[in-house]
């Protein structure tokens, strides 16, 4: 099978974008119909605490997302870059380590939490009326972590080869089987959050055997085979490279989503609430352009490796003009609708009138959030796994830790909600310096990536 060359080496550099971002959006918006989805049918229920306790379990579940772009995003980084050199027996051996690596880490994911759940329902931060909610949804969850692993590891490395599309309905297909189940388990069989979080299981299994399924077809250059998984000939290091710095930013999402909910939960369980709605109606403006961003990885990837400076640049410009633009347009519908969404989540009055005002100030940086997660994704796709880590530590950590804690002291409740956005701001300035200065070294030699050997 070979790899749609057309969209890297031929297609003009605006439709490539749109051919293999536009999926990749769309795989988004299905991911934030599917984080939706639990909190909107929980709170069809009218019980706050149970909205709040999947709020509280997030962080959980996103260590699980982790670890699934640790794998996805470093396999794919490494793939296209040796796709663009002519090296497809070193993608093969790249696609079959992380499909065995994401089993291994997902069963020791959900034992880790079964054994520690007492610890880690007190370090996210229940209360006596969440707790045991928190507890029933981990229970359930725990198990899911090896599917989740597989379909966002394969969402990302099944793009790589330039198959958008297919990458796409994997993730579609878990997000609809959870998305029907939802509403039966948890308010017709009257489950509540254990509903939510059966259904969160059976989707991610449904997504696992999709991908598993389309390798198996051999209609792809991927591999599952146990022939080819490989730790040595720089598998191991290239994947770690470039996906540790994209897991920890899902890591440090994860802590950081842990220390505002304790900050949350000193002004009460409502808070908590309104912030797990406020950040579902936000994840519509940073999801789809985190879609555009991976969307155009697996380009600037194959651009880079195979050394056409040219097309790298213009994919990078283009980009930034879409993203500008998408996140406008976002924005901007998402605070003139904020309080029809933030209604259709709960019918708490507390609820509802803290989520609108956490929503509005949360949006502050949607118009131009994009533009870092174009950046992230190219420093990833040239293999500059250092200035990568330092966006993603900035970001969620010794930044926005900082800011919450300096803002609460200052300003309180609105202090602890403007962290995010103020974090954000500075990340994005310091990953535009970074990304000047590092592609400038890159393409001159000056440095050399974590990269496969070129194939003549």
């Amino acid at each position: 099978m070979e790899i749609d060359k057309e969209i890297f080496e031929k297609m003009p550099v605006p439709r490539a974008i749109l051919k293999s971002a536009v999926p990749a959006i769309i795989g988004m918006v299905v991911v934030l119909i599917y984080n939706i989805a639990d909190t909107y049918f929980v709170g069809q229920t009218g019980d706050p605490f149970q909205v709040a306790a999947v709020s509280l379990a997030m962080p959980v579940f996103l260590l699980f997302m982790a670890t699934g772009n640790l794998l996805g995003i470093g396999g794919t980084s490494v793939i296209s870059r040796s796709l663009g050199a002519g090296d497809k027996d070193h993608a093969r051996k790249v696609s079959s380590f992380v499909f065995y690596s994401s089993i291994l880490l997902g069963v020791l994911f959900t034992l880790t939490f079964w054994i520690l759940m007492p610890f880690i329902l007190k370090a996210i931060g229940t209360s006596e009326q969440t707790i045991g909610f928190a507890r029933d949804y981990l229970a359930i969850v725990a198990p899911s972590a090896p599917f989740v692993i597989i379909s966002i590891a394969f969402s990302n490395i099944v793009r790589a080869e330039g198959k958008a599309k297919e990458a796409m309905m994997g993730t579609m297909l878990g997000t609809i089987v959870n998305i029907i189940l939802d509403p039966i388990m948890i308010l017709t069989l009257d489950m509540g959050v254990a509903g939510a979080a059966l259904a969160t299981l059976i989707g991610n299994m449904a997504g696992s055997i999709y991908y598993l399924n389309y390798i198996l077809r051999g209609k792809t250059i991927l591999s599952i085979a146990p022939r080819d998984f490989r730790i040595k000939d720089k598998v191991f290091t290239g994947v770690m490279a470039i996906g540790i710095p994209a897991a920890l930013n899902n890591v440090l999402m994860s802590l950081s989503s842990i220390l505002l909910n304790n900050y949350l939960a000193a002004y009460g369980d409502i808070e908590v609430a309104a912030m797990g709605v406020a950040m579902k109606v936000v994840l519509i403006v940073a999801l789809l352009q985190i879609g555009l961003g991976a969307g155009i990885q697996p380009l600037l990837g194959y651009s880079f490796g195979a050394g056409d400076h040219k097309r790298f640049n213009a994919i990078m410009r283009t980009s930034i003009i879409y993203t500008v633009i998408l996140g406008s347009v976002l924005t901007l519908g998402c605070w003139v609708g904020a309080s029809g969404i933030v209604g259709a989540f709960i019918d708490s009055g507390e609820v509802y009138s803290h989520g609108i005002s956490f929503t509005r100030y949360l949006l502050l940086t949607g118009p131009v959030i994009g533009i870092l997660f174009v950046y992230i994704n190219s420093l990833q796709a040239i293999g500059a796994a250092r200035e990568s880590l330092i966006i993603s530590i900035s970001r969620q950590g010794f930044v926005f830790v900082p800011m919450i804690i300096i803002l609460n002291s200052l300003f309180g409740l609105t202090g602890v909600i403007m962290a995010q956005p103020v974090a954000d701001m500075f990340s994005l300035i310091m990953s535009a310096i970074i990304y000047t200065y590092k592609n400038r070294k890159m393409w001159n030699g000056i440095e050399e990536p974590v990269m496969v050997k070129q194939v003549s």
